[in-house]
């Protein structure tokens, strides 16, 4: 198949970007992705501005159907369940799935990158302009103009389509809300994020339990850690910006050393430069975008961060963008593949309308489980509402299935994952009331409340 008449124009070569150009190549297109940063496989981009990433059966999915899964998860450490560091006392381990074949991996944002983008050059079909930052879009004429942030030269660039992956700042779509009068909200999370490395120990081995989402749940904060493959920990600390504790508050190397030393004493002797790693990582923000519609007509669509930035609380920002590509492929390949490739308005619409829903659906999840990883995974009544949780799915196998593992461990619509969360906060509410122990649980109860709704609601999402 061949489309060299079509000029496909991708913004933005991040992970969606990278992924989605390979897509696009085995579709028969030449694609130019224009990226606004260095070449990463060739210059060092300074770190402490991204978090680890979480991936799941939606990324791991799209990876498959590329055939391209084998390689990359060769760099991913399986995390079969949180790891839980009280101010004192034992770890406690929390399973995430009904056993290790249920688990999220742990992979590095940089080395996935830089594999995808190898990838997508080596299909022959796609070239990477790197130091291109797209200043504006002519829709009339199709024309994106770029400016090369070494040389400062502009250049204009035809498109028949171009695709959107540049991020949750990104000038494709605040130029398609201020020329078409786009919707379009993004919504700052008022905590901050900043990372810490846990170097490695003798001979590269780890300094705590390589498979787990290491937490330290504190309430109103929290650190995680995430394994990466040379036996290092990257430690992400979630504080507020501003207020009596805040990033704003620990401003002085005593503060900082005092304020772990108090609340995370059993990580403070893994990192000995902890003070100094503090004062240099810069601080980050997280924001929530929301945005309708995705596309504009025929022309330009959005994918990933650029229609549907997420807060990182459900390890699925990647995933969710993963899945944009495949869902796109796929309603390509229904719509389009008994004809001519030509109307690519009514395929952008789809997937916009397809999309949008379970986009905002994790984002709003992701805020929900940000309360639960900082605050609830210590306390009593949720813990014993999660082992609740583990017999109904146990003795109600079809009819029962937790909103973690719809969301990670499945490829359900993210919209029903939200929706079966609200009946299960329910039904574990009512069954939890007045027991002490999980096995006391009345199972009897427990399949009248779960045959009233959600049974139907899972069925349905299963056979769809």
């Amino acid at each position: 198949m061949s489309n060299q008449s079509e000029n496909k124009v991708v913004v933005g070569a991040g992970l969606v970007g990278s992924l989605l150009g390979t897509v696009l190549a085995r579709l028969g297109y030449s694609v130019d992705i224009y990226e606004r940063r260095v070449d990463m496989r060739k210059e060092s981009i300074s770190a402490g501005r991204s978090i680890n990433l979480a991936m799941s059966v939606r990324g791991i999915h799209a990876l498959e159907k590329l055939g391209i899964q084998e390689s990359i998860m060769k760099k991913a450490i399986a995390m079969p369940g949180r790891i839980i560091h009280p101010v004192s006392g034992p770890t406690v381990f929390q399973r995430y799935g009904k056993d290790d074949s249920e688990s999220i991996y742990s992979i590095s944002r940089s080395e996935l990158n830089k594999m995808l983008m190898s990838i997508a050059e080596q299909t022959g079909k796609v070239k990477i302009h790197f130091q291109e930052k797209l200043v504006s879009v002519d829709f009339g004429n199709k024309k994106l103009n770029f400016q090369n942030d070494k040389t400062k030269d502009s250049k204009h660039v035809s498109f028949s389509q171009v695709f959107g992956t540049d991020g949750s700042a990104s000038v494709l779509r605040h130029t398609m809300k201020e020329k078409f009068h786009h919707e379009e909200s993004e919504s700052l999370l008022n905590y901050g994020y900043k990372e810490l490395t846990m170097t490695p120990g003798p001979q590269s081995t780890f300094k705590m339990e390589k498979h787990g989402l290491h937490i330290w749940p504190r309430g109103s904060y929290m650190v995680i850690a995430l394994p990466n493959f040379d036996g290092s920990f990257t430690c992400t600390l979630f504080l507020s910006h501003q207020g009596t504790l805040s990033f704003e508050s620990l401003n002085t190397p005593e503060r900082v050393q005092s304020f772990f030393s108090e609340q995370f004493p059993d990580l403070v002797p893994l990192i000995p430069d902890l003070s100094q790693q503090f004062f240099d990582h810069p601080t980050g923000h997280m924001v929530t975008v929301k945005c309708s519609p995705w596309n504009y007509q025929g022309d330009a669509v959005l994918l990933g961060d650029a229609a549907h930035a997420i807060v990182p609380f459900f390890g699925q920002g990647m995933n969710c963008g993963f899945e944009d590509v495949t869902v796109f492929w796929e309603l390509y390949e229904r719509v389009f593949k008994p004809a001519p490739i030509s109307n690519w308005k009514s395929l952008f619409r789809e997937f916009s309308e397809v999309r949008k829903a379970n986009a905002d659906a994790i984002a709003d999840l992701a805020v929900e489980n940000f309360v639960e990883m900082r605050d609830k995974v210590g306390d009593r009544k949720f813990l014993l509402a999660k082992e609740v949780e583990k017999i109904l799915e146990k003795q109600f196998p079809m009819d029962y299935t937790s909103r973690y593992r719809l969301v990670s461990f499945s490829r359900v619509p993210y919209r029903i994952a939200l929706e079966a969360g609200i009946l299960q906060d329910k039904i574990l509410s009512q069954l939890c009331e007045g027991i002490q122990q999980a096995h006391e649980v009345d199972l009897t109860q427990a399949q009248r409340l779960i045959s009233k709704e959600l049974a139907p609601l899972l069925r349905s999402a299963r056979i769809s």
